[in-house]
């Protein structure tokens, strides 16, 4: 079975698209809330943008990332989902302290719309992700699971 049909991971796939939802009033993909669950998790996993999630751990580590998402990073669905997200990317203090900033500001307001930033895959490889919405994964009683990033648009450095 494929990753991302695991029971929990479809479980959470559906936190992500209803949070996505309550947050910029559109489907992270089309029909996103009939389809069911598997269908709604090989659309997450099949979109041509990247799609990342990571938990809510002192040291968030990343539990969910689509085709798209592996591809970039470079990174199986295991060596993705076992990665602290403030890994994926670079380590100057600088970018660091830009991404906690931004992190802060979506956990504060449920989600920003204008992310961006540099990251680099497991081999090296360097690319700004622009143009993307970071937001909670929460549930419908408020308890927050994470935080998801939608990105529409990157390019290599």
């Amino acid at each position: 079975m494929p990753p991302f049909l695991i029971p929990a991971v479809s479980a959470y796939n559906r936190l992500m698209a209803q949070s996505f939802h309550r947050f910029t009033g559109q489907f992270i993909v089309p029909d996103a809330a009939v389809l069911p669950d598997h269908e709604l998790a090989r659309a997450l996993f099949d979109a041509p943008q990247a799609i990342v999630s990571h938990g809510i751990e002192a040291d968030p580590i990343f539990r969910y990332a689509n085709a798209q998402a592996l591809e970039l990073w470079e990174m199986d669905w295991a060596a993705f989902t076992r990665l602290p997200s403030r890994l994926s990317a670079e380590g100057t203090p600088d970018i660091q302290s830009d991404r906690d900033a931004l992190l802060r500001a979506a956990l504060e307001t449920g989600g920003i719309d204008y992310y961006a930033g540099v990251r680099v895959s497991a081999n090296g490889q360097r690319f700004e992700i622009r143009n993307t919405v970071l937001w909670n994964v929460v549930d419908t009683e408020g308890v927050r699971h994470g935080q998801a990033a939608f990105i529409r648009d990157w390019r290599f450095l």
